[in-house]
């Protein structure tokens, strides 16, 4: 993260200390007071459309050649996940799912709450029953935002939809056994703490490969999710600007 650059105190005594806050920083702390402003205006931004950006850019992993942002295949199963801001001591702040070790598909990963969509059933209608199921708490007091770009993941044949909502207080958060081995918050500030970002290796049918992640209460934030919350990033750093 860059950090708050002053001239030195020390240098000419008649000329006025000059002192510079980096485009993050200003950033940083507004998620960190809990702007108001921030929900009304992602409401309005995610009516427009969304920032280009590149897979790499996204936090996507190395040999993945730009699938994630491909049309699905025709077989793919449809999926919403949600991100659910909601104000903490630590500023703006969402819910991710670290998945059980049991689970057949993405075990032990982090992930956002979020399952299959149903027949009739609208992404966002999915994203807020699947939190509901995953971590407990009302999607009757959820106020719905607007929708992120939908991602293919290949791995497991997901066309997954993220939709963005808002709740004026911190639920209640009772994960599901069955579905979640915990829960972890991260403030929305801390994606824009550099000293979070880094990559790991991963090798997978004798290949070696990197990938981008985010670090956050000893967890690593990979994959389809850290492409997601890359899409964020590039969306937030707009409200500051």
């Amino acid at each position: 993260m860059e950090r708050r650059r002053c001239d030195p105190a020390v240098s000419k005594p008649r000329e006025k200390r000059r002192c510079t806050i980096s485009h993050a920083e200003k950033l940083i702390e507004k998620l960190s007071r809990n702007d108001g402003s921030l929900t009304a205006w992602l409401a309005d931004r995610l009516q427009r459309p969304l920032p280009d950006t590149d897979p790499g850019s996204l936090g996507a992993p190395e040999l993945s050649y730009g699938r994630h942002l491909m049309p699905p295949l025709p077989n793919s199963r449809r999926a919403a996940v949600l991100i659910l801001l909601y104000p903490t001591a630590a500023g703006w702040t969402l819910p991710l799912t670290l998945r059980p070790e049991t689970l057949s598909v993405h075990a032990g990963q982090i992930s956002l709450p979020g399952g299959r969509i149903h027949t009739r059933e609208l992404p966002e209608q999915a994203a807020c029953r699947e939190f509901e199921e995953e971590l407990g708490g009302s999607a009757a007091e959820f106020s719905l935002l607007g929708r992120l770009s939908p991602l293919f993941v290949y791995g497991s044949n997901f066309f997954v939809q993220p939709c963005v909502a808002t709740t004026r207080e911190r639920p209640q958060l009772i994960p599901n056994p069955s579905e979640v081995e915990r829960a972890v918050e991260l403030p929305l500030s801390e994606l824009f703490n550099d000293a979070r970002h880094g990559g790991h290796w991963i090798r997978r049918n004798g290949i070696r490969f990197r990938a981008p992640h985010l670090l956050w209460d000893g967890c690593r934030i990979w994959g389809a999710t850290r492409m997601i919350l890359g899409e964020l990033i590039s969306v937030l750093r707009q409200w500051s600007a």
